[in-house]
């Protein structure tokens, strides 16, 4: 599956329409951000039921305000419309097999009953 460029008029759709997506903030730029796009990339072909997006924090700085980008690249996945993992920095290649499994693992009904008491 390609990898899906959010912008400021379609994130919410993508996060809304998707059981699981994963986004990857980056900057043209940024070196670390460029090394880890092949890896993003083979990720999306792999994964097929994921959606994988990329939101480029200089083009779309008001979604990068709004989820509190600091720096990048930075990683953040949603289940069911919930942010379940935000993390700076690329994941390694060898990595992102088993973090999607443990996100498809999460049980959401738990998930949803730690969110709303907090």
């Amino acid at each position: 599956m390609a990898v899906i460029e959010a912008k400021r008029d379609t994130i919410e759709d993508i996060v809304e329409n998707s059981d699981i997506v994963i986004f990857d903030f980056w900057a043209p730029w940024c070196g670390p951000c460029r090394s880890f796009a092949p890896i993003f990339e083979a990720a999306s072909d792999k994964f097929t039921d994921v959606v994988f997006s990329k939101v480029n924090t200089e083009e779309e700085r008001e979604i990068a305000a709004h989820f509190s980008i600091r720096s990048i690249p930075t990683i953040m996945i949603f289940r069911e419309q919930m942010l379940v993992y935000a993390q700076p920095g690329s994941i390694p290649e060898n990595e992102i097999g088993a973090l999607i499994d443990k996100i498809k693992s999460l049980d959401m009904e738990e998930v949803r009953k730690t969110k709303e008491s907090s």
